[in-house]
């Protein structure tokens, strides 16, 4: 195992040989000749606080922090998996961030593991203030003419499926973690009702991805019924999130040029805010000024959960992990780039 220092310089270094990648020879060797690090396990974060409670608490294998947003994500995931300082085939994949938390599902300081990634906000949009009156959001699909509509014009990143088996035996790992709470998360919860109102734990529910930061229920709702008829019902929308479709389509990228293994990608979410107010507060409340008490448990819980699960993949590699989790589940995005047939889709939904 390397220490912080070396696995961090490797990575810059790494990052910076494939920024030039379009110079010819640029891609190649490791420096110096030397030979690759090959991470079990890979951890990346998305900002700061989300790479610093790794770097400073423990880094287990290999960490990256790969910037907020879409964009930011896919780009350097694409490095990353280009990189000639690294062989990651046979490397799990931790996506680790915090996100907002759907109420109906989960509660703020929850951990989340997801099996389905949806793109929520890749669709045609009206203003809310000029919607159609039968319509239930200004939402509508790609190549439809109604929100309740399947997208049939498709950009392949709408939907991404993770390995199911792995997600589970990540859930088991994180269970025997210590979550971390807050008085002040503990007074804010205590206002809304249902799964809202218990304490942080461990959930399987899905994650939505979209650069737009929002806030409240219509626009939450809506992008609830998008993951449910983007997935065919199978979604259950709980985090928001703003980078994990474009992670995982580098990474889908990089499995099929046999660079990384599709199959043993986990993606953890950690509840900071709901993603709407409760009952009597409002929107711009919920999202400027409430005092919701979970974004540093949030972080903390990335660790802490985290590194149970990397602990659990790390114990049990000759058993179990070396070569790899078999998926039971199709993986991979609606076009079925990486084989097999996707269990959501256009076909699927209008059928």
């Amino acid at each position: 195992m390397r220490s912080r220092t070396a696995i961090w310089s490797a990575l810059l270094n790494s990052l910076s040989s494939v920024a030039l990648a379009s110079r010819p020879g640029t891609i190649g060797a490791p420096k110096g000749g030397g030979s690759c690090i090959t991470p079990k396990v890979f951890i990346i974060s998305m900002f700061e606080p989300e790479a610093a409670i790794w770097v400073f608490t423990a880094i287990p294998e290999g960490a990256l922090h790969g910037k907020r947003g879409e964009i930011n994500a896919a780009t350097t995931i694409t490095a990353l998996t280009l990189s000639p300082v690294f062989n990651l085939t046979q490397t799990y994949f931790l996506i680790a961030g915090i996100a907002g938390i759907n109420p109906e599902v989960a509660t703020i300081c929850s951990v989340t593991f997801a099996r389905f990634a949806v793109q929520v906000a890749l669709q045609f949009e009206f203003d809310a203030r000029e919607i159609p009156t039968n319509f239930s959001t200004g939402y509508v699909p790609f190549g439809a003419v109604s929100p309740n509509e399947y997208p049939t014009i498709l950009y392949g990143t709408e939907v991404f499926e993770v390995n199911n088996r792995l997600r589970q035996l990540a859930i088991e790992f994180a269970k025997t973690a210590a979550l971390a709470d807050s008085s002040a998360a503990q007074s804010y919860r205590a206002a809304y009702t249902g799964p809202a109102s218990e304490p942080p734990t461990i959930v399987s529910c899905d994650v939505a991805t979209s650069d737009v930061y929002y806030s409240g229920t219509l626009l939450s709702q809506a992008f609830a019924n998008t993951t449910k008829l983007f997935t065919n019902g199978t979604g259950n929308y709980c985090s928001t999130a703003q980078e994990d479709n474009a992670t995982l389509e580098a990474l889908m990228r990089g499995a099929m040029n046999n660079l990384v293994d599709f199959s043993r990608i986990i993606v953890m979410r950690t509840a900071s805010d709901f993603d709407r107010p409760f009952a009597g507060e409002s929107p711009l409340v919920n999202l400027f000024y409430s005092d919701q008490g979970a974004f540093g448990p949030a972080v903390q819980n990335l660790y802490l959960a985290g590194v149970k699960v990397v602990q659990g993949v790390l114990k049990e590699w000759d058993t179990t992990f070396r070569k790899g989790v078999v998926p039971e589940n199709y993986i991979g995005d609606i076009f079925g780039s990486l084989g097999g047939q996707p269990d959501f889709g256009y076909v699927l939904g209008t059928s």
